[in-house]
């Protein structure tokens, strides 16, 4: 009877895992379909709504881009969170505790970062109606781009960062101060991973404004930054060395 609760726990987790692989790879290959279209037209600024006020279906556009870029770049760091939790939950069910799917942690999650897109697209609309977005999703003011780096670079180093970064460095810690029982607990635990994985990275994401938000490559590098911070050892002094190095890099626009 013990080999059977093993082998569901492992196929649990095999089936968390690839679901998280499928969803990470299904919005990334919509980044780039949506990157090759842009091109293609030659005017990225055309489909985003750049050289015109925003119609009501250029907002939805937007956010749903920012929607899916979060997941694009948030699920691999955080699924080594999303799979403890899945583990955790299938001992519960062992025990004879009520059963919660982990759709239901990671939705919560999901939905944190959800709000941020809404916000990320409320803020692109802002800086396009101030003309300070190139065509490309670009900035188009040194001082901009150079006090993001250096805003970036700064919030490295503040305890605020460092103690979101430790809640999501240590996952089973998270789990065992912070767990819920039932759907309701695990969707606020969801809820509270989310934010503590916003309070890390916001101003990581706000570079996007810098290097190009449909700039894929700049994605990417933003993306494994974040997955290097968050799960790789000595990730927190990766994370302040790189704070050096963006407050230098915005000093450099800026003069």
């Amino acid at each position: 009877m013990d080999g059977i609760f093993v082998d569901i726990l492992k196929r649990d987790r095999w089936v968390v895992l690839t679901s998280l692989l499928i969803v990470a790879a299904l919005a990334w290959a919509y980044l780039i379909n949506m990157a090759l279209d842009m091109g293609a037209m030659g005017n990225m600024g055309a489909m985003a709504g750049q050289m015109k006020p925003w119609t009501l279906q250029d907002g939805i556009l937007m956010f749903v881009m920012w929607a899916i870029m979060m997941l694009a770049m948030m699920l691999p760091s955080a699924a080594p969170m999303i799979l403890i939790f899945a583990r955790v939950n299938g001992n519960q069910r062992d025990k004879g505790n009520a059963y919660v799917p982990t759709i239901i942690f990671a939705g919560g999650y999901i939905i944190v970062w959800t709000a941020f897109s809404l916000f990320a697209t409320a803020a692109q609309w802002g800086l396009q109606y101030a003309a300070l977005l190139s065509p490309d999703l670009v900035s188009t003011s040194v001082y901009l781009g150079g006090g993001l780096f250096i805003a970036a670079g700064i919030y490295q180093w503040t305890p605020l960062k460092q103690a979101c970064l430790k809640h999501c460095r240590s996952p089973l810690e998270f789990i065992m101060h912070h767990w819920r029982p039932g759907a309701r607990g695990a969707f606020r635990m969801g809820l509270g991973h989310g934010a503590f994985c916003l309070g890390c990275c916001w101003s990581v994401m706000a570079l996007l404004f810098v290097g190009g938000v449909m700039n894929l490559i700049w994605v990417a590098v933003i993306t494994i930054f974040v997955a290097v911070e968050k799960i790789f050892p000595y990730g927190a002094w990766v994370g302040r060395v790189t704070g050096c190095a963006m407050i230098a890099a915005g000093i450099y626009l800026m003069a």
